[in-house]
């Protein structure tokens, strides 16, 4: 089979080689892009005869899956597939799997990484250090007997318990499902709307769907406490962004810590967030780390061998 992948997996080229080494042996063939190409109707000539796509975080427009018409899989070397048209994937009756747990530990490491940019004011210590400056109204909080909510209580929100209650914080989940797990380890389930009210530092670990899609709005700003925090390395869409500016700016929460937005980057610069007061920002980085590319590559091109096999995993449809 014709295998395209679209975009870079951010690893060397001699580990691609080596992963695409036993396709190529089995007659299949591998076309693979150094660079994005963000222009729609380039990115059709590019994937135009794929069988099998692999793409990264790059979103697919529907019209560039319906312009392959011998695509019969696509290998999403990412966790999320918001990115991905799955309805015309389904229509058309192309599988689809995801890199499922490639980057729990690099996203839940983030994640801390933002909470403490917020509370001992790091970004704002680096300047005062390279300025003369001194830690003078820089005297920020600890983690240690926080409440931390986690909304969201897959393998990332329970990486992040764990690292949690080495802190000494206080455990509060909101989830679909209660996990007797993470009970055991002092994790109390608990709606939403308390979760909001009683958490100093609120993260978000939730995939983008029709059910969250701006769940954290106006209204769940409102209850947060004055003091508390947001952290959000899932994905942009699930807070109302342009209300989370308006209650940064207006003082109702304290800060925000946030990997992803609205549109992946780079970000204009009159989005509102770029502006918004007290806030740490990262360009979608969070599940960018050396090990997690490498365990990606890996995992992504198992999915295309167990596609190939008969044995789709990590299926998505």
């Amino acid at each position: 089979m014709k295998i395209v992948a679209m975009e870079p997996l951010g690893v060397d080229r001699s580990l691609i080689d080596s992963l695409a080494k036993p396709l190529e042996q089995a007659g299949h063939t591998l076309t693979y892009y150094e660079q994005r190409e963000t222009d729609t109707a380039k990115l059709i000539d590019r994937i135009r005869d794929a069988e099998i796509l692999i793409v990264a975080n790059q979103p697919l427009p529907a019209e560039a899956v319906e312009a392959c018409p011998n695509l019969k899989m696509i290998a999403v070397a990412f966790t999320g597939v918001d990115h991905i048209p799955l309805e015309t994937c389904k229509a058309r009756g192309i599988k689809v799997s995801n890199a499922a747990g490639y980057s729990t530990n690099a996203v839940a490491e983030l994640a801390f990484g933002l909470m403490i940019s917020l509370y001992r004011s790091i970004p704002a210590c680096d300047q005062r250090a390279r300025t003369g400056g001194t830690k003078d109204g820089l005297v920020g909080p600890e983690l240690k007997g926080k409440t931390m909510g986690i909304v969201g209580t897959g393998a990332i929100g329970s990486r992040v318990a764990e690292i949690a209650s080495v802190f000494g914080c206080k455990l509060l989940a909101y989830s679909r499902t209660v996990k007797p797990a993470l009970e055991q380890k002092g994790v109390h389930f608990v709606s939403l709307e308390e979760l909001l009210r009683e958490s100093d530092i609120v993260t978000l670990h939730v995939p983008c769907t029709d059910e969250t899609r701006g769940m954290i709005g106006k209204e769940q700003l409102a209850l947060m406490k004055p003091t508390a925090v947001l952290i959000n390395t899932a994905r942009g869409p699930v807070v109302d962004n342009a209300a989370l500016a308006d209650a940064l700016n207006a003082g109702q929460i304290a800060g925000a810590g946030l990997d992803v937005f609205d549109m992946e980057p780079p970000i204009p610069q009159d989005y509102p967030l770029l502006h918004a007061k007290n806030t740490v920002l990262t360009p979608h980085a969070a599940f960018a780390t050396k090990e997690a590319m490498i365990a990606r590559a890996h995992i992504t091109f198992d999915n295309v061998t167990g596609y190939l096999d008969g044995k789709q995993i990590n299926v998505i449809l």
